[in-house]
């Protein structure tokens, strides 16, 4: 009882900070995220959330409340991934150290000095149109303006399988996926025109867009678009 009663007040953190970060994506506000040691939740929250906890401050180009940025700081310190953890929590963990280095050396601006070897990538080397989907949506924080990463290329590499998978989801009904699939599209070069990309994006906003997660995905799309910013 006690461990169903963490996880729902772990959804429940998550769900909170991903309505907090679409706010800010679309205009709103961007309520400060606090917590220390003795949070765990928050810090697990912030986790789950990963470099798209910042990602509203990145494309403004504007710094983090110092509570947020410590919350932050205190997640990429709490959860290193483990010898075994999965390529995805890799990545995800290197996205969160390079976007905390950004604030910390150069508010944000800029990629920040010595960001340290990229993880391996090789997991997506010939990867069906798919899996390589469904990869990419997990990882959706790394698609980020102007942020380079062996992960970027290969999404780069493959825009219309990326488009596909965008469709494939969108017919399974997977919004989240539908949404991550669609974020990494608004970056790539070569989507064919009959995708409709923005038609597709206000359909998965209107069937997913009531779990605050999908609503980010679709917010980080938008925003990327509007600004067109290399950060």
């Amino acid at each position: 009882m006690e461990q169903s009663g963490t996880a729902a007040l772990l959804q429940g953190a998550v769900q909170d900070l991903s309505s907090d970060v679409a706010s800010a994506l679309r205009g709103g506000g961007h309520a400060p995220v606090t917590g220390g040691p003795e949070d765990g939740i928050t810090v697990a929250a912030v986790r789950v959330l990963g470099a798209d906890l910042l990602l509203p401050h990145l494309l403004a180009r504007t710094s983090p409340p110092p509570d947020t940025l410590e919350a932050f700081r205190l997640t990429v310190k709490t959860f290193p991934p483990r010898a075994d953890a999965a390529p995805t929590v890799v990545w995800s963990h290197w996205a969160m150290r390079r976007t905390l280095r950004r604030f910390e050396q150069n508010d944000g601006l800029t990629p920040a000095a010595g960001e340290g070897a990229e993880p391996d990538a090789a997991w997506l080397d010939g990867a069906t149109w798919q899996y390589l989907t469904h990869q990419l949506a997990v990882l959706a924080p790394l698609a980020v303006p102007g942020a380079d990463s062996a992960v970027a290329r290969a999404a780069r590499g493959r825009p219309v399988d990326v488009a596909r998978g965008f469709v494939r989801a969108v017919r399974r009904r997977d919004w989240q996926q539908a949404a991550g699939a669609g974020r990494w599209l608004t970056l790539l070069d070569g989507v064919p025109d009959t995708l409709g990309l923005d038609s597709g994006l206000d359909f998965v906003e209107l069937m997913g867009g009531s779990d605050p997660r999908v609503a980010l995905q679709v917010a980080a799309a938008r925003a990327m678009r509007r600004s067109g910013a290399l950060v």
